[in-house]
């Protein structure tokens, strides 16, 4: 059997892929903060499952800046293939704490290449990098070869760590592999997300719960994927015979605005007669209009982006009235 090691498993992401993984037959390790909970864990039903939890899932507390108990883990695991997904992940987050973002994105990226380097037989590696890495595009769509120009804080953390698995697989040798992965969201997405936001809001006004919603810049547009989509991208990538870097993307921009139509609409109302716009959720930096070119990835690795960005934003709403409404009960 594959065994396979994440790292940020009981994120978005990580939850999907040790989904993906078991359903493979995989071995799947995953690596817990300390200070993570795992009451309403995106894993409960895994590690609620007797068959499956200890037998087939295992999960090992570290945090990504203790060194020792990361190496530690990788000697005892010894995965085959080892997908980096943890870190701090919130773009407006990052102005806030930029010295965090960049310890847990950047150097504990490059903790880890090191411990690999110093493997006898390391393990594929797959680096959950981000379409913030390119900022300020010079060019859009982008492709894996436009050049990093980040804006914020969290795309700076993203640059750096890119940069050096890129580094790491052209100097050392390993097999280490860019996910350039843009937006990607699913009913698992965390609430401080401006998409789980407004799903949220949509399900909570339908229900009388909440009266108004506050938004930042309407018309900023982003590249939205289902985040499911994106893991099949991930599993791909790290399974390609050769190492190297892929775009996972929509292809399609879509704007706050269209978001809130569509959450709203899914709930029979309309958006202008409970939003509100507040300069205080303007970013400090917002990065251009981030679109990126997949072909890449649908030539060499015969991945695309499966469910329309209306769909995906129905399927949250509707999530999120079903939860709510049993929460009232």
């Amino acid at each position: 059997m594959t065994i396979s090691l994440i790292t940020g498993i009981t994120g978005q992401d990580g939850s999907y892929l040790a989904e993906a993984l078991l359903e493979r037959g995989h071995i799947v390790h995953g690596v817990v903060r300390r200070t993570s909970s795992l009451d309403r864990s995106r894993l409960a039903h895994l590690y609620a499952n007797l068959d499956i939890y200890d037998k087939q899932l295992f999960l090992h507390y570290a945090d990504l800046n203790d060194t020792t108990a990361i190496r530690r883990i990788l000697a005892k695991v010894v995965p085959a293939q080892l997908f980096h997904l943890a870190g701090q992940s919130h773009v407006g987050v990052s102005f806030e704490i930029p010295e965090v973002t960049c310890d847990l994105n950047g150097m504990a990226t490059l903790r880890i290449l090191e411990m690999l380097r110093e493997m006898p037989h390391p393990p594929r590696f797959l680096h959950a990098s981000s379409s913030e890495i390119f900022g300020d595009a010079s060019e859009r769509p982008q492709t894996e070869t436009t050049p990093l120009n980040p804006t914020t804080p969290y795309g700076c953390s993203k640059a750096f760590a890119t940069q050096l698995v890129r580094t790491y697989r052209r100097h050392h040798n390993l097999f280490a592999c860019n996910s350039i992965s843009y937006n990607h969201e699913s009913p698992k997405r965390g609430e401080n997300f401006v998409t789980r936001k407004i799903c949220r809001a949509a399900a909570s006004i339908k229900l009388g719960l909440q009266k108004r919603l506050c938004l930042g810049n309407l018309d900023a547009r982003r590249d939205w994927s289902d985040a499911r989509d994106i893991v099949r991208g991930y599993m791909a990538v790290i399974d390609h015979h050769t190492a190297d870097d892929f775009i996972l993307s929509s292809g399609q921009m879509h704007s706050i605005r269209e978001l809130a139509t569509i959450a709203f609409c899914s709930m029979g109302l309309k958006w202008e007669d409970y939003v509100d716009v507040d300069e205080k959720f303007f970013r400090p930096s917002d990065p251009a209009e981030l679109c990126g070119n997949c072909e890449k990835a649908r030539h060499v690795l015969g991945w695309k982006s499966t469910r329309s960005f209306s769909e995906l934003i129905e399927e949250m709403t509707c999530a999120e009235y079903d939860w709510l409404r049993m929460g009232q009960r």
